[in-house]
């Protein structure tokens, strides 16, 4: 294998990586302040879209995490950054909240439930019946149906949750029609992102705590991927995958040294 490049911007995930249950992972914040200090282009991800990159970074603050507004990328932003460069000024109904609403309100995108050109399905905590029937009669008249990831769960302090990828399924079954998923493990979220920092796959490296979103995310971006395991994943998961990430590290305290 040829020897990769010197690292020169990081992208990592953000739930199982810098916070877990909503409490910071030891070593997340010194990593977060290394990569400040070092000025080398950075941006935490989440396939979430309910929140805005404001309401995260508060959020982040409440725990101790420093992490810039900027430097936030989400699955609700990389759908906008889609939809305005496939569509632009076009129009969609929404099944979602603030973070997908206020992404496409600021890319020009009109919201309506008249003829609208998508149907774009992002996370929210109340998916509604009525909210679903009218997806299906849209996209059955002809909109066409993007959803903001293909997460089928989502955590809570109670269990799982149903998340849109679950809900897409249901929309789908009822359609005939399969949403485009925007957020990992889609490459399109890294090659945006990476783009927004103006950084090169080449050079990045992708940390992830998932082997079916983030690293094969990474790893299809072509990025160096870093496995922790302080999330979803654990180490005897990682043989059952038909691919490997470029590293394996506890948490994310191992990597500070690396910035």
């Amino acid at each position: 294998m040829a020897e990769r490049k010197p690292i020169a911007s990081w992208l990592t995930d953000m739930d199982g990586v810098l916070m877990h249950e909503g409490v910071p992972v030891p070593g997340a914040d010194a990593f977060i302040t290394k990569l400040r200090e070092s000025g080398r282009p950075f941006l935490v991800l989440t396939n979430n879209s309910i929140y805005t990159a404001r309401d995260l970074h508060a959020r982040l603050i409440r725990i101790g995490l420093e992490v810039p507004e900027e430097n936030i990328w989400t699955s609700a932003l990389a759908t906008a950054k889609f939809l305005d460069d496939q569509h632009p000024g076009g129009s969609a109904y929404v099944i979602g909240e603030a973070g997908l609403t206020t992404a496409l309100h600021e890319v020009g995108y009109v919201l309506t439930d008249t003829d609208p050109d998508f149907v774009i399905l992002g996370e929210t905590r109340t998916y509604s019946f009525e909210a679903m029937t009218k997806a299906v009669r849209l996209i059955n008249a002809g909109a066409r149906f993007i959803a903001t990831n293909p997460d089928e769960t989502g955590p809570s302090t109670e269990g799982a949750l149903p998340a849109t990828g679950a809900v897409a399924a249901l929309i789908t079954a009822a359609t005939g029609q399969k949403p485009y998923f925007i957020g990992k493990p889609n490459p399109l979220m890294m090659r945006t992102a990476l783009n927004t920092i103006g950084a090169h796959s080449e050079t990045s490296a992708m940390i992830g705590d998932r082997m079916d979103t983030d690293i094969l995310a990474g790893l299809e971006a072509g990025m160096e991927t870093f496995l922790v395991l302080t999330g979803l994943t654990a180490q005897a998961d990682i043989s059952r995958y038909p691919y490997r990430p470029t590293h394996v590290r506890d948490s994310i305290a191992e990597l500070v040294d690396l910035v």
